[in-house]
């Protein structure tokens, strides 16, 4: 169990830690050579010079104006000062909002912390449930700090009721801020659309699932099908490829176009040596060969490969899957068929928005609708064995929290026990430490996971993910270590005890983690995220690619790593905090002033990111705003029924049954936000459509929508590829009102003899 003394231990580790990466980065980015790394969105916007392209041969690498370093810290104040529509409009409304999200925590937590401190404090502190405990639990474990917890309220005593009065005021200020915050952020979203320049997606529904026919192409039959149906609003569409093995002979060429760089630079560094390479995988064996020569004549075997599968998938009709890119004269049109059925069955023609063309996740476009659902029952099931095979790790992290426990099982370990330094830091410092280094891969396996889904949009593929790595957290994270922390910690006491007593031991033991999650949040929350600002990895490979494959300033601009927000990451590791800080507020509020300076720390670090730093890869309009909100309804409830089962276990019985409500007006106000909100995040107004669409008209009377459009939804390995572009595109613009004949309209006449129209199946306004 962690003392006190354990705490500041840890404390003082990762205060000096963030404070060491903090001083750090505030000199890296004062050099003229780590511009690039620090501030490299501003270069990909066009508005700043590399100051080593000026000044003496040291001024290009070192700043050496001593001004700036006493000015060190002024990166702070910068980071805030950028008012919030100067943000949307800097980085968009995604980045801005999940801003907020920090932002919102301050706004729940700071109250709680204040009330918390104010009223249960007190409370908890002078009720000495422990030492009338000790005097029959001989081995019970606790600490100084537990005494600040609702562990040390006596059963059945009436100080249990400040609790409950807590409980129903935490819940309704924090009902009353998700309130507000979805309705400022649902108006945000709004006014960002309203405003928003016009983009492809706004004109584009991704259809799937096209039936085959026999008599036409997939091509045809989705022009055909839309010129029936969208008579007035289609305009053109785009089949799509299954380019995958294509897409992967592009990425290898890349790669091995960097090593021909690399040595083609050494080689000009010192020309009177040949540079050379192994033959074997990475140059690690093989035979010793010219890596110059090597190179270029894997480069050019590379490159007839990749034309001849260009030209394989662009003739071959196989290669083209049952999807399509399908765009509209106007928003409305889009609008009606995105968010309609297309067709009496319910399994074909299926229609959504498109993602915009940078947020498409091509290869998954290839995988055929009838295997998505196969493909996440399997992912479900491999989560499930994923979550729970982590919990042995999970288990020695809590042995390691609960050392003292295990001593008493193993005497063995006495000795290491009793050195006073090692104790406070096994016990403060390194449980937090390692679950952080088991978590690392975590993030990479669970978005494999989501690719396997099948989802076609970088967005989507990180929505997944985050939900999943939310549901890991909470299982192993929080549960597990709530779970093997008391087993282990009370291991003795489960033994000897009646099977009546042990929910009363575990109720008791509960509490008594908060230690553990003190420890985990300084190191995740303190030191993780003033790691995150430092950047330390993309300083060292954009230092690595510079010194090695950089010939003109265009490759200087292609070894930047700007990085983005990483939502399948952040936003999970945000909800564990909200969890943390409801569940634990009336239980032990020793915990939420650790939140509360994550909160605040997250907050001026990564707008100042979001700023300078991040390039996220598309923009949803902050469609994710739904999942945090729901998210944070799910911790609270769980705040209630696990406070509801402490409560049990402290013979309340009296006071149990006015909790109950809790929940049950939790998921009402859920509810209520759902109706309220939701659908603002989920479907596009037509009225909104309409209006953009006349403004536009007005404004912009000889828009080439067609023009616009033509090439934005063309797979990434076909762009310039004429021959291409020409193919599955309207080719010219026809007569108004013309008729278009199918080939299954001509297959019928021939074989009929008539000339009978057949409504629908033979004719269409075609499409201009």
């Amino acid at each position: 169990m962690a003392s006190l003394s354990d705490i500041l231990v840890s404390a003082a580790i990762n205060s000096s830690s963030a404070l060491l990466f903090l001083v750090a980065f505030a000199i890296l980015r004062l050099q003229p050579i780590n511009d690039r790394v620090y501030f490299p969105k501003w270069y990909l916007k066009g508005i700043r010079d590399s100051p080593t392209s000026s000044g003496t041969a040291v001024k290009k690498y070192v700043n050496v104006d001593v001004k700036m370093y006493l000015k060190f810290l002024n990166w702070m104040p910068a980071a805030l000062r950028m008012p919030e529509p100067e943000l949307i409009a800097h980085a968009g409304l995604d980045s801005a909002v999940y801003i907020r999200i920090y932002l919102l925590g301050l706004k729940i937590f700071c109250p709680i912390t204040f009330l918390a401190f104010a009223v249960l404090v007190p409370v908890n502190y002078t009720g000495e449930n422990f030492e009338q405990m000790k005097e029959t639990m001989k081995d019970l474990t606790y600490s100084n700090i537990d005494k600040l917890s609702i562990s040390n309220v006596p059963s059945g005593s009436k100080r249990l009721f400040a609790h409950i009065v807590m409980a129903y005021a935490f819940t309704f200020w924090t009902c009353y801020a998700l309130y507000n915050e979805y309705m400022i952020v649902t108006k945000m979203r709004l006014h960002f659309l309203a405003a928003e320049r016009r983009r492809p997606d706004q004109f584009t529904v991704l259809v799937r699932n096209i039936p085959p026919d026999d008599d036409e192409s997939v091509s045809e039959h989705v022009e055909h099908f839309f010129c029936v149906n969208h008579p007035d609003h289609y305009l053109l569409h785009q089949v799509v490829y299954n380019a995958n093995a294509l897409g992967a002979m592009v990425v290898t060429k890349k790669s091995l176009q960097n090593w021909l760089t690399y040595y083609t630079n050494k080689f000009e560094r010192n020309p009177n040596k040949r540079p050379t390479t192994k033959t074997g995988f990475w140059g690690l064996w093989g035979k010793n060969v010219d890596a110059i020569d090597f190179y270029t004549e894997q480069i050019e075997t590379l490159t007839k490969k990749e034309e001849a599968e260009r030209e394989r998938v662009l003739n071959d009709p196989k290669a083209i899957v049952p999807a399509a890119f399908v765009s509209f004269k106007s928003r409305w049109g889009a609008a009606v068929c995105a968010q309609t059925q297309q067709s009496h069955n319910p399994t074909i023609w299926l229609t959504d928005w498109a993602p915009e063309p940078r947020d498409v996740y091509w290869d998954n476009l290839a995988i055929p609708f009838v295997e998505l659902n196969f493909r996440r029952l399997l992912m479900a099931v491999a989560l499930f064995g994923l979550t729970f095979c982590f919990m042995i790790p999970i288990a020695f992290v809590q042995t390691l929290a609960n050392i003292e426990s295990i001593q008493k099982v193993f005497p063995a370990l006495k000795p290491v026990i009793e050195m006073g330094s090692v104790k406070s830091f096994i016990q403060g410092y390194l449980p937090g430490i390692i679950l952080k280094i088991f978590l690392i891969l975590l993030p990479t396996i669970i978005m494999t996971m989501s690719k396997i889904e099948g989802y076609t949009a970088l967005s989507a593929l990180e929505t997944r993910s985050a939900g999943k790595y939310h549901l890991f957290l909470f299982v192993n994270v929080f549960l597990g270590s709530i779970i093997t922390g008391t087993a282990f910690q009370q291991l003795k006491e489960f033994m000897n005890q009646s099977p009546a007593e042990i929910p009363k031991t575990v109720g008791v033991s509960i509490p008594m983690k908060a230690t553990f999650f003190i420890t985990y949040v300084m190191v995740d929350g303190w030191s993780g995220i003033a790691a995150e600002i430092l950047r330390l990895v993309p300083l060292i490979i954009f230092h690595l690619k510079n010194a090695f494959l950089v010939k003109t300033e265009k490759d200087r601009e292609q070894a930047m790593d700007a990085g983005s927000l990483g939502w399948a990451i952040s936003e999970p590791r945000i909800q564990l905090y909200f969890l943390l800080g409801l569940v634990y507020s009336t239980v032990t509020p020793l915990l939420l002033p650790f939140i509360v300076v994550f909160f605040a720390f997250s907050y001026l670090v990564f707008r100042h990111q979001i700023i300078n730093v991040y390039d996220q890869k598309y923009e949803s309009g902050a469609t994710f705003w739904p999942d945090v909100h729901r998210r944070i309804i799910i911790g609270l409830m769980i705040s209630h029924i696990l406070f509801l089962g402490l409560l049990n276990t402290k013979k309340a019985s009296n006071a149990t049954p006015f909790l109950i409500p809790l929940p049950i007006l939790t998921f009402w106000f859920f509810r209520v936000c759902k109706g309220r909100f939701e659908s603002a995040f989920r479907r596009f107004p037509l009225v909104d459509a309409m209006r953009k669409d006349t403004l536009e008209r007005a404004t912009e009377p000889q828009l080439n929508l067609k023009l616009y459009l033509q090439d934005a939804y063309v797979h990434p390995v076909f762009k310039g590829a004429c021959e291409f572009e020409r193919r599955p595109m309207v080719e010219e613009e026809e007569e108004e009102n013309q008729l278009v004949a199918t080939r299954r309209g001509l297959h019928r006449d021939h074989v009929q003899g008539t000339q009978e129209d057949t409504s629908q199946d033979r004719i269409g306004i075609s499409a201009v």
